[in-house]
Order: C-alpha cells, then structure tokens, then sequence
C-alpha cells in the first residue's frame, strides 16, 4: 500500500474515532426543568423507556376540585377513566445520585414535596431533576391542632423559599405526615395553594404498600421519600404499576 493510502486510511480511522467520543447532542432527550416538560415520542434516536407518555406531558388533563368556604380541596384519589397513576416523592433528606437517571430511563416525572429544611442548599441537585417541586412546609411539624399564623409561617415560607430557588410558587401543598385540620386548610388557601395532596398508597423499603385492596388502581396517588432506599423504593412502585397496566402521569396535569 502507497504512502498516500495509508494517511488516507488513518484519517479515516482518526475520524470514525473522533465522532465516537464526541458528546451526545441530547437530541431526543427531554428538557429538565422544574416544571413537567414536554416529550416527544417519536423521536427515533431515543432508546425505549419503560413507560411511554400517553399524551404530552405538561398538558392540563383536568382541574383540582374549586376552593370552598376559603379552604383548599383534599385530594387523596384522582378522578379519571384512564389507567393513570401517580408518584409523589417528598422531603428531600436524601439527594440519592441515583434518581434523575431512573426517572429519565423509566420516562416517569413525578411530583416532589420538599421542605425548606431539607431542600435549602441543595437547588442545584433538585432542579436537574425531571420533576415538578411542590410545597411540605419549611419544618416539618405535624400542623393538625396548631394555631392559623403559625401554619400559615410554615406553609407561606415554605412556599415562598421554593418560588426564590424554583423561579415558579408551586401550587400543590402536602401537611406533613399527612395530617391537617380545618385551620390547615385555610391557611394553604390564604398562601395560593389550589389543593392539598394525600395519598393512597405508599412506597417502603422497597415495597408498594395498600391503604385498601392488593393492587394499584387507576387515579392512585403513591407516596415516597427521598430515602437511602430511593432505588428499590422507585423500582417497587415501577414495577408495580406495570405489573397492574397503569402508566405513571404527572400530578399537576390533572390538578391544573
């Protein structure tokens, strides 16, 4: 072989290299903001996820139920003939490396419920998230049968501190524990909430547990934490809504 052959071939050689180690362009791949973004699931380039969206994300879907008599509306279930179910995951303790890589390979973007306490300093870790963060008060006190300023100093800072870090006031709140009395109630509304969040099922230690039945069922809403155990926790609840045909939605499309 010439020597012109071979600079030839070694060029080539050079330049398949070059495009294998240059960076993905991230066409394909969903914008990571603190607000559900909008996926595209055509995109051929994109490997499958577990669960694809049924419509786009970040479309309102249907609306909380309206403020009456000034108090937020209680929303433990959502209302729906689709097989949607929904994950919210609260507190914010543990920031686990882990999470933003299961929720993108899985294409499910939950809600988050974060406390000033524990979400202070750590903006950086939540906001690359695919989520959408929500309010959990500043300190996590158990609210039922305190008086209305200081609920509203733990729900109103909670939310305020979350609008400066977030750049967005969320407008889901959830009491800590999930307990709340009438007082709870009103003073979300007073601080802009539209309605407070329950749950009907939870995620521990790895496992899906049931408030009633064996099973998921269509408008459950499932509660974790950000634990040590945030992957057998999320894989739990992955597999477990797969296993009863459910496909994981975003809250705040259905409480819009």
């Amino acid at each position: 072989m010439s020597r012109l052959r071979l600079f030839a071939a070694f060029l080539l050689v050079a330049g398949v290299v070059a495009c294998a180690d240059a960076p993905d362009s991230g066409a394909g791949s969903p914008v990571l903001t603190t607000s559900v973004p909008p996926v595209t699931t055509t995109t051929a380039e994109r490997p499958k996820r577990m669960f694809e969206p049924p419509y786009p994300y970040g479309t309102v879907q249907a609306k909380a139920p309206a403020i009456a008599d000034g108090m937020v509306p209680v929303v433990t279930h959502v209302q729906t003939d689709k097989p949607y179910v929904f994950i919210t995951i609260d507190d914010g303790a543990v920031q686990h490396p882990k999470a933003r890589e299961l929720m993108i390979e899985a294409g499910v973007w939950p809600s988050v419920f974060l406390n000033t306490k524990y979400a202070e300093g750590h903006k950086d870790y939540f906001k690359q998230l695919p989520v959408t963060v929500h309010s959990h008060t500043s300190n996590h006190p158990n609210l039922q049968g305190k008086g209305f300023e200081f609920q509203k100093n733990e729900i109103c800072g909670n939310a305020d501190f979350l609008a400066g870090d977030y750049g967005k006031r969320p407008t889901l709140f959830r009491p800590p524990f999930g307990n709340y009395d009438a007082t709870t109630r009103h003073a979300a509304a007073s601080c802009g909430f539209k309605a407070l969040v329950n749950w009907t099922a939870a995620v521990n230690d790895g496992r899906v547990q049931f408030q009633q039945g064996d099973k998921l069922n269509r408008g459950d809403i499932v509660l974790m934490h950000f634990r040590t155990t945030f992957v057998e926790d999320f894989t739990a609840f992955l597999n477990r809504a797969k296993q009863d045909g459910l496909t994981p939605v975003p809250l705040e499309d259905f409480l819009g």
